[in-house]
């Protein structure tokens, strides 16, 4: 499958503060963003705070919805059924805040589905929920904003890479027309989507932009047949790199100097945690982090040289999770053997911040950031 393309308020949230302590809230004051993705169903509850918000509540698990997806085409009956379960303990955090502001979105296993719009009809009558599917350019869109807080004043060129489980965004800006002071709020203006011509006002130009139909379940799907782990993990990056071929940025030379790049997502974070050597995860030590190639590059051959056994008893990845990091790890080295780069930032964010921090911002209830 051909990677998708497309043709074609002020102030931000900065890293999301530790969970709020436990308080009555005015459920008019309560936001919800629920993103259901081809691995994991995740969802967060949070209350504007200045130009920032607090975490009241949130949920993460595991529920495996595209297993199966890229031979048949279709949702299968057990993942459809786990997914529900979860989503059912979703709308009871819900109905116990009161929640009235939510967003509820679907990424790439439902946009590929065969049977997907009868399953938005399914989740709708077990749980009362009504999630709404997301095009590729808004999931890259809400994945960039959640990041701007992370952009460097020194920044030029940008690439935010978002790596879900079943797809993977990429977009690159271009920042070096805008004031340097100015330049995340820029990102921010980018609400619209990911336009090639935006408005007046500075806004950070988008060089290009692209959906790749692999993220760390479809990748390590695509090559479940090869048994070997390090031929397996060699294979996937190089196909990977493959799918960038039509990609404008694919054989720019950055300047090191101007260029960074934002990673967001799990692979990109348990990277982050095994760099720092954390026996438990730490966001506040993982977000903002700003890694190299060679320490990137370390800690993967770690991970290759622990093979399955010693991935499954690392307690920052987990015996759910040591297949995946190896496929997003794969994703990881083929972007780095492309821009390599001394300044990639950890993001633990991304598309439920993004959406939001867009909810916060259409309401008018972030404050302005004054610097």
């Amino acid at each position: 499958m051909a990677p998708r393309r497309s043709d074609g308020a002020g102030a931000f949230p900065k890293p999301v503060e530790p969970p709020a302590p436990d308080k009555k809230n005015d459920p008019d004051s309560l936001y919800a963003a629920l993103d259901l993705g081809t691995n994991s169903c995740r969802m967060l509850i949070a209350q504007p705070d200045g130009n920032q918000f607090h975490v009241i509540d949130s949920f993460s698990k595991s529920v495996g919805l595209g297993q199966g997806l890229g031979g048949s085409g279709r949702l299968s009956r057990s993942s459809m059924a786990r997914t529900v379960q979860a989503l059912k303990i979703c709308k009871r955090k819900l109905s116990k805040h009161e929640v009235i502001h939510m967003r509820l979105v679907a990424t790439e296993a439902c946009r590929r589905a065969s049977n997907a719009r009868d399953f938005m009809a399914y989740i709708e009558r077990e749980t009362g929920l009504r999630l709404e599917i997301i095009k590729p350019e808004e999931e890259a869109t809400l994945a960039v904003i959640s990041c701007a807080p992370l952009v460097g004043t020194r920044t030029e060129q940008l690439l935010v890479v978002d790596i879900g489980g079943g797809s993977t965004e990429l977009v690159w800006l271009d920042l070096a027309d805008v004031e340097p002071a100015e330049r995340q709020a820029a990102i921010m203006r980018l609400q619209g989507g990911l336009r090639k011509n935006p408005g007046p006002d500075p806004t950070a130009r988008v060089v290009d932009w692209i959906s790749v139909p692999y993220g760390v379940a479809t990748l390590r799907e695509q090559f479940d047949d090869v048994s070997d782990d390090s031929a397996r993990f060699a294979l996937m990056s190089w196909f990977f790199e493959e799918q960038l071929g039509d990609f404008s940025p694919f054989h720019r030379d950055p300047n090191r100097e101007g260029f960074q790049i934002i990673g967001t997502s799990g692979t990109v974070t348990t990277v982050a945690a095994t760099h720092l050597g954390l026996k438990r995860y730490d966001r506040n030590k993982v977000d903002g982090l700003r890694m190299t190639s060679d320490q990137i590059d370390r800690v993967i051959r770690g991970y290759l040289a622990a093979g399955p056994e010693g991935r499954r008893r690392d307690p920052r990845i987990g015996k759910d999770r040591q297949a995946l990091i190896m496929s997003g790890a794969a994703i990881l080295q083929a972007l780095l053997r492309i821009w390599p780069t001394d300044r990639l930032s950890v993001a633990d964010r991304g598309l439920r911040e993004g959406l939001l921090y867009a909810q916060m911002s259409s309401d008018g209830v972030l404050e302005e950031d004054e610097g």
